[in-house]
């Protein structure tokens, strides 16, 4: 039985709902999820905890020029990465991506980021409602570990 893809809306929705103090920016189509709680953040100074890109804006790779293809990319900490994958890579390719060993334009896969795994990224080209088990605990750990940077960070601000 074939599980059923989970559209990019949802998951939008799910991020939005499931993760407080998140903050949407989007841009050509793809879609920016940080952490700002307070809403004080500028724009030149976000970082995203995950994203969902939706064209070949920053690579080919993954072939999201196919209709309803996407691709949810999502920060972990060194050590998930680590334990799923080993050691991020290093080496690139002509066009910058790296050499993961793994196919980035498999449907419903969770594999290195093409152009991030070695800042610790992963990424599923049009995930199902199977792989979301996988995905979900992804996500709380990445805006789990995005929102205790931005705590210990205000904790330093107001101490000074």
């Amino acid at each position: 039985m074939t599980s059923r893809q989970i559209e990019a809306d949802d998951l939008r929705r799910h991020i939005m709902d499931s993760f407080a103090g998140t903050a949407l920016l989007e841009n050509a189509g793809d879609l920016f999820f940080i952490h700002d709680p307070d809403g004080d953040i500028p724009p030149e100074r976000t970082f995203p905890y995950a994203t969902i890109v939706t064209g070949d804006h920053y690579d080919t790779v993954s072939r999201l020029d196919e209709p309803g293809a996407y691709r949810l990319n999502i920060g972990l900490t060194k050590a998930t990465y680590t334990a799923l994958f080993g050691a991020a890579p290093t080496e690139r390719d002509e066009k910058g991506v790296l050499d993961t060993g793994f196919d980035h334009d498999a449907r419903d896969r969770i594999v290195p980021h093409p152009i991030y795994a070695s800042q610790y990224w992963v990424s599923v080209v049009n995930p199902t409602e199977s792989t979301m088990d996988t995905i979900r605990p992804m996500l709380v750990e990445a805006h789990e570990f995005v929102a205790r940077k931005h705590a210990n960070k205000r904790a330093r601000r107001d101490r000074a």
